[in-house]
C-alpha cells in the first residue's frame, strides 16, 4: 500500500493527479451528453458519428503538441489546454440554459476541443515523467491509467443519468465546474525548464527522424499497428456507437446509455487494477496480441447479439481484456524505445487514435447501407 501511494508524497501528484480526474470526468460526460444531443436533435447516426470523429480530430497533430510542449512547457500548455476546455464548456453551458444550442453549435466546438484533447493526453503523461522519481514512475504511470479508467466510469454514469434526472442544463454546469476546477489545480503542478533545442533544430525534421526509428524498430512497428488496428475497428462500437446501440438496438434510453458505458468502463477499471497488481504473470508481446484477439471476439457478439443484458456482460468482457491489450501494448513501445526518444515515440503513438474517426466515419454510411449487426461483422469479424 504504501507504495502504491507513494507517488502523492510529490506536492506536484497531489496536484496533478486530481486535476487529471476531474478533467476524465468532463471529458467522459460531455460526451456522452453531446452525443446524445445530437441525435436526438437531428435523429441521423451519420451526424452522430461526426461528431464522435471531431472529439478526436488533433490526435493527427499530437507529434506537435509534444514537440510544442518541449519547448515552451508541458506545464504551460496543459494550462492552457484546460483552461479553453472550460471557456468551451462555459459557451456550451450559455446555449444550453438559454434554449439557443443547435447542432452546428456542438459541431464547431466539438472540432476545437477535439484538437486540444490529444494535447492533454500527452502533456499529463509527460510531467508524470518529470515529476516523479525513476522508482515510483511505474506505480504513479499505473494509478494514472486506474484513475482514468475510473473517471470513464463515473463520467458514463453521471453524464447521462445526470441529463435524465437533473436536465442538461444542469449537467452542463457540472461539466464546466470540472474544467474551471482542473485548470486551476493545475496551475500548481509543478513546472520543468524547457528542452534546449539546436540551434538548426526543425519540428518536422525531429518527427521525421522519428517516424524512421519506430519504422526501423519491428516492435514499434508492430504496436503501433495494432493500436491503430484497435482504434480503427474495435473503439467505434463503444466510442462513439454506444447511443446508436441504446437507442435503435436495445430500445432504451438515457439511463440505458450509462449502464453500457459504465459495462465497458468497468470493465477496464478491474483490468487495470488486476494489471497493475500484479495479480496476472504477463508476456507483454504476447499478452497484446491474445488480448487484442480476444477484443475483437467480445466485440463482434456484443454486435451479433441484440439483447441488452448480453450486451452488458460483453461490454464488460471487452473492457476488460481491452486494459489487458493497451497496458503490455505501452509497456512493449517504452522498453524498445530508448531513453532519449521515449517521449517522441509516444506522441507517434498517439497518431494510433487517428484510426477511431476513420472507422467512425465509415461506419455510418455502413450501418445506414447494410446495417448493425453487418457492420460489426465486417469490422471485426473478417
Amino acid at each position: 500500500m504504501r507504495s502504491a501511494l507513494a507517488p502523492f508524497q510529490v506536492r506536484s501528484f497531489r496536484f496533478q493527479w486530481p486535476a487529471d480526474l476531474a478533467t476524465s470526468w468532463a471529458i467522459e460526460m460531455e460526451t456522452l451528453i453531446l452525443g446524445w444531443f445530437v441525435l436526438t436533435t437531428t435523429g441521423s447516426v451519420q451526424q452522430l458519428v461526426l461528431f464522435g470523429a471531431l472529439v478526436w480530430l488533433g490526435s493527427l497533430f499530437a507529434p506537435l503538441f509534444g514537440v510544442a510542449g518541449d519547448r515552451i512547457g508541458h506545464r504551460t500548455m496543459l494550462c492552457a489546454t484546460r483552461g479553453l476546455y472550460a471557456v468551451l464548456a462555459s459557451i456550451l453551458t450559455v446555449l444550453t440554459l438559454t434554449e439557443a444550442l443547435l447542432p452546428w453549435h456542438v459541431f464547431s466546438i466539438a472540432a476545437i476541443a477535439g484538437l486540444l484533447r490529444p494535447s492533454d493526453n500527452v502533456m499529463r503523461h509527460a510531467l508524470v515523467g518529470q515529476t516523479i522519481r525513476a522508482d515510483a514512475l511505474m506505480g504513479a504511470l499505473a494509478i494514472s491509467r486506474t484513475t482514468a479508467d475510473s473517471a470513464r466510469l463515473a463520467g458514463a454514469l453521471t453524464g447521462t443519468a445526470g441529463v435524465a434526472l437533473i436536465g442538461m442544463g444542469a449537467a452542463y454546469v457540472l461539466v464546466t465546474l470540472l474544467y474551471v476546477t482542473a485548470f486551476v489545480l493545475s496551475l500548481q503542478v509543478a513546472g520543468h525548464r524547457c528542452a534546449e533545442s539546436e540551434p538548426n533544430s526543425h519540428p518536422l525534421a525531429d518527427l521525421k527522424d522519428t517516424f524512421a526509428y519506430v519504422w526501423a524498430k519491428p516492435d514499434l512497428l508492430a504496436s503501433f499497428s495494432l493500436a491503430f488496428l484497435v482504434n480503427l475497428l474495435a473503439f467505434p462500437f463503444v466510442l462513439g456507437l454506444l447511443p446508436y446501440v441504446a437507442r435503435v438496438i436495445y430500445g432504451t434510453g438515457q439511463a440505458g446509455l450509462g449502464y453500457l458505458a459504465a459495462a465497458f468502463s468497468g470493465g477496464a477499471l478491474v483490468g487495470s487494477l488486476i494489471v497493475g497488481a500484479n495479480r496476472l504473470r504477463l508476456q507483454a508481446a504476447r499478452a497484446m496480441l491474445i488480448m487484442g484477439a480476444a477484443w475483437f471476439v467480445a466485440t463482434l457478439l456484443f454486435g451479433l447479439i441484440p439483447v441488452m443484458g448480453a450486451g452488458l456482460v460483453l461490454l464488460f468482457i471487452a473492457g476488460f481484456v481491452q486494459s489487458l491489450c493497451l497496458t503490455p501494448l505501452a509497456v512493449v513501445m517504452l522498453r524498445a524505445s530508448d531513453d532519449h526518444m521515449r517521449g517522441r515515440v509516444m506522441g507517434i503513438r498517439m497518431l494510433g487514435v487517428w484510426g477511431l474517426p476513420l472507422g467512425l466515419l465509415a461506419a455510418g454510411p455502413l450501418i445506414a447501407w447494410i446495417g448493425f449487426p453487418a457492420t460489426v461483422l465486417l469490422y471485426c469479424g473478417l
